[in-house]
């Protein structure tokens, strides 16, 4: 019903003056604002989601949000659709602040058309897009839509086309996180993999390529919805989803808290903040939490947090590819990326998947003018023959690729192992970091020293009258020539050999030097890393 409809004393015919094109111009925005029916607005709670305005509101400072192209209606016809012309056409377009901070963002109403694309909806899409890529400011996505509007047919299709081609052209340039809040099927679920960071709230929302339906109708086997890409398959197995929760009102708070860490765009660095946590403030504590027995597991997560500012970090991928970490921090209020073996999973070892989680995750860094602080105790690459045949030289090559290619500031710490080609490909000094520092429990070796004997003087254990004892003396032997901790120091391998407990000092005082880096890569249109 339209509002003339709504108003009696007015006719098509009948002109108004300038207080009742107001009046009708009010009534217009209020009619937007509602939406469809208290019904669909209930159906939507009952599901456990907010409504789109409801989000927005979450993410953005209070009264900061300016709406765009509010009163876009579609001009489709057929199967029904001329008759049902809801304002918005089902995606709710603008921008506003977040910590005072311009922020685009486009958020899919469920409660119209299901948040279903069509091609009104796609431009709004694509205007919104346009602005955050010219304004050079990060968007938002809050995805809760049914994918391509059916109705519309191939030109849905091609509003998808377009969000993918702005999505490419924006990567790298401004922030683009995107926050699964629904269903996202079919070629719906491309932006997203395509953006910086994917959210996502468990139960809620769910993203798969081909439903339940169709894998049972072709392939025979019975799946739900969640279970075939709901939150938490996405955050442990495919790696899609970079962080989970179990509500949105949580989720929403955590993208505000990624924000914070992320410059507005490739041309500014991260936001600086004030810390009250000392820089000088001595790390005791890394003497205890790190055994100086390579053999012995520790959580690395307990080491972060005795380095950086109050303890607190933002892990990526926390529940995927567990064997390393890649988080979000500040020292002495500067942000910082992180990458470190983790010991407490398969050892710290690198594999395919800790290879790919943090190549991505390098390159983000890289991108957005965040300094990379890189935390080793690698005993190598997992052998076996599904990581030879599932490609670990090639998906070890894109973190070597990541790491050489990266211009920021970029600092390496040896805490305990550092074997093979694993450690080269860790920020090693021959691969470019700026400044590499090690603790007195280093061991930098092209393998451990078990595996050094065995292979060097087998002919000797194997000649000995107790082949054991030989064995041990060999070990010894080895250890004490090539894997004592000053060995890569007086080559100039690392910069320094540290105390563990000025750690945070000696990192904050070499990132303040490399604050002023500049390098510039070659002249070329761009790479062709390993894929």
């Amino acid at each position: 019903m339209t509002v003339l409809d709504e108003t009696p004393d007015a006719t098509p015919d009948e002109p108004k003056d300038a207080k009742g094109r107001v009046a009708e111009l009010l009534a217009v925005r209020a009619e937007a604002l509602r939406g469809p029916s208290d019904r669909a607005t209930e159906a939507q709670h009952a599901k456990g989601k907010l409504t789109a305005r409801e989000r927005i509101d979450l993410l953005l400072d209070p009264g900061s949000f300016h709406e765009v192209e509010q009163l876009r209606r579609h001009r489709a016809t057929g199967f029904g659709l001329e008759a049902k012309k809801p304002y918005t056409d089902g995606v709710i377009t603008g921008w506003g602040t977040v910590d005072g901070r311009t922020v685009f963002v486009y958020a899919h109403d469920f409660r119209i058309f299901g948040g279903a694309l069509g091609e009104a909806h796609a431009a709004k899409i694509h205007n919104i897009m346009d602005k955050a890529i010219a304004a050079g400011a990060p968007l938002v996505s809050l995805n809760d839509g049914a994918g391509a509007r059916i109705q519309e047919g191939v030109s849905a299709l091609a509003g998808y086309g377009g969000i993918f081609q702005r999505n490419t052209k924006a990567s790298g340039v401004i922030p683009q996180i995107s926050v699964m809040l629904g269903p996202c099927a079919g070629g719906a679920a491309y932006s997203p993999a395509l953006t910086d960071f994917v959210f996502m709230v468990r139960e809620t929302s769910q993203m798969f390529i081909t439903g339940p339906d169709v894998v049972k109708a072709v392939t025979g086997e019975e799946i739900t919805q969640n279970g075939l890409g709901g939150a938490d398959v996405h955050a442990e197995t495919s790696g899609v989803c970079h962080f989970a929760y179990d509500d949105e009102e949580t989720c929403l708070a955590e993208v505000r808290y990624l924000l914070s860490l992320l410059p507005q765009n490739n041309r500014e660095n991260p936001p600086a903040a004030e810390s009250e946590d000392p820089a000088d403030r001595r790390g005791d504590a890394l003497l205890d939490l790190v055994p100086a027995d390579g053999n012995r597991p520790y959580d690395m997560r307990k080491v972060i947090e005795e380095l950086v500012d109050d303890g607190e970090f933002l892990e990526v991928h926390e529940r995927w590819a567990t064997n390393i970490i890649c988080a979000l921090s500040r020292l002495d209020g500067q942000v910082v990326g992180i990458i470190a073996n983790q010991p407490q999973s398969l050892a710290g070892v690198l594999d395919i998947e800790a290879s790919e989680k943090a190549a991505r995750f390098v390159q983000m860094c890289d991108a957005f003018n965040i300094p990379l602080l890189t935390l080793l105790d690698v005993p190598g690459f997992l052998p076996g023959v599904d990581q030879e045949h599932g490609g670990i030289i090639r998906h070890g090559a894109k973190l070597l690729y990541a790491y050489c290619n990266a211009t920021v500031p970029r600092i390496s710490l040896i805490l305990r192992k550092a074997y093979g080609g694993a450690y080269i490909v860790m920020d090693s000094q021959s691969i470019g970091a700026d400044l590499t520092y090690a603790w007195p429990t280093n061991e930098i070796a092209v393998m451990g020293a078990e595996g050094a004997a065995n292979v060097i003087f087998r002919r000797q254990i194997a000649a000995a009258d107790d082949p054991e004892v030989m064995r041990q003396k060999m070990v010894k032997e080895y250890k004490s020539e090539l894997m004592h901790p000053y060995y890569a120091a007086e080559r100039g391998l690392v910069d320094d050999v540290i105390d563990p407990a000025e750690t945070r000092e000696v990192l904050i005082a070499s990132f303040a030097m490399l604050r002023t880096k500049h390098a510039d890569l070659p002249s070329r249109k761009h790479g062709n890393p390993p894929q």
